[in-house]
């Protein structure tokens, strides 16, 4: 991409509890190093997007504080990049309804989540719009306020949400077009290079869903014992092995040095080297990675009001910058702007 200096770049995280290593090495690590290496970022949390299918008030606070005290514990800086929560943001709803007297219902109805949701029902013989609701249909305008509203300059996203960068430039277009003024700036998408995806202690992509997953933040004891339980095959530490079909070096090579794993890597494909070798040396990357980390999130976990405090400071900071974008925008379509 051309030189990114002094761009904004903004990511947003849903509420979903506590990661897993495979979420850490395919998601938090690359956007954590994206963020620290650019002037400006912003980083928030989606609580508005979670209420299209959470339902229970305690979970979603839980789980909001869980993402802010991961992102934290994993090395966000705060000072550098703005960390907030959606809900406090009071410009982006209402810049949700300016931009739906604009958006044709046209663009809804090309949604790749709300066009899924009829193609299940399709499948199932059911009402085309059968637990579709508005929030998950009008998913796109509220995207498109996120980004907007923060006069964001680049999102990074993965191949299944370029759309939603194209909606929020197309919904920019038409509020600018429409008032003859450019006052929403027209976001660019980078595309995030495909993130690792982990294999479970049962070989299978590692998911909680599964019950397959290696948690970030657990207890050192806990932590052995689930890497002790990875699936091996039943050769021998002298025969050789392939790393590369191997669960233990597979997590191994994202969680360990270049060196330890080149090395790793050359006493399979040679023989010489055991599978409960291997584990261990697995549980003391991972205990590397993830103990200090560990420690911090779970102070954060016990301490809601740094978490609130820290939360508060970067919504403060984002609405200097939301409120000036929500008064251009009232401004050119006739009304006042946002009182000082």
């Amino acid at each position: 991409m051309a030189d990114q200096k002094g761009k904004t770049i903004l990511t947003g995280v849903k509420p979903t509890g506590a990661p897993h290593i495979g979420n850490y090495v395919g998601a938090i690590r690359p956007a954590l190093r994206l963020a620290a290496s650019h002037e400006k970022s912003y980083l928030f949390i989606a609580d508005y997007h979670a209420l299209n299918a959470v339902y229970d008030p305690k979970a979603l606070k839980e789980d909001s504080y869980q993402v802010a005290a991961c992102w934290l514990a994993l090395g966000l800086d705060p000072a550098k990049t703005i960390l907030y929560r959606q809900s406090d943001i009071p410009e982006i709803p209402e810049l949700v309804t300016i931009l739906s007297a604009v958006t044709p219902k046209g663009l809804m109805d090309r949604s790749h989540a709300y066009k899924a949701a009829k193609d299940r029902n399709a499948e199932e013989n059911r009402d085309p719009d059968a637990d579709v609701n508005m929030g998950l249909y009008t998913y796109p305008l509220l995207m498109a306020a996120d980004i907007l509203i923060a006069n964001t300059d680049i999102v990074p996203v993965g191949k299944d949400q370029v759309q939603h960068i194209e909606f929020a430039r197309d919904m920019a277009g038409y509020f600018n077009g429409a008032f003859k003024k450019n006052v929403l700036k027209l976001p660019e998408y980078q595309l995030e290079a495909g993130g690792a995806v982990l294999p479970g202690i049962d070989g299978r992509k590692m998911s909680k869903s599964y019950g397959n997953h290696i948690p970030v933040f657990i207890d050192s004891a806990a932590r052995r014992k689930l890497i002790m339980k990875t699936v091996t095959d039943s050769k021998l530490p002298a025969e050789p092995k392939n790393p590369d079909e191997n669960v233990i070096f597979q997590i191994y090579a994202h969680v360990g040095t270049p060196e330890e794993v080149q090395a790793m890597r050359e006493a399979f494909e040679k023989g010489g080297m055991g599978y409960g070798d291997a584990k261990q040396k697995l549980f003391e990357a991972l205990e590397r990675n993830f103990e200090q980390p560990t420690a911090k999130y779970n102070e954060l976990m016990t301490d809601r009001k740094k978490l609130d405090d820290i939360l508060e400071e970067g919504a403060a900071r984002a609405r200097k910058v939301t409120r000036q974008t929500l008064s251009n925008v009232r401004e050119a379509i006739g009304l006042r702007r946002i009182p000082e």
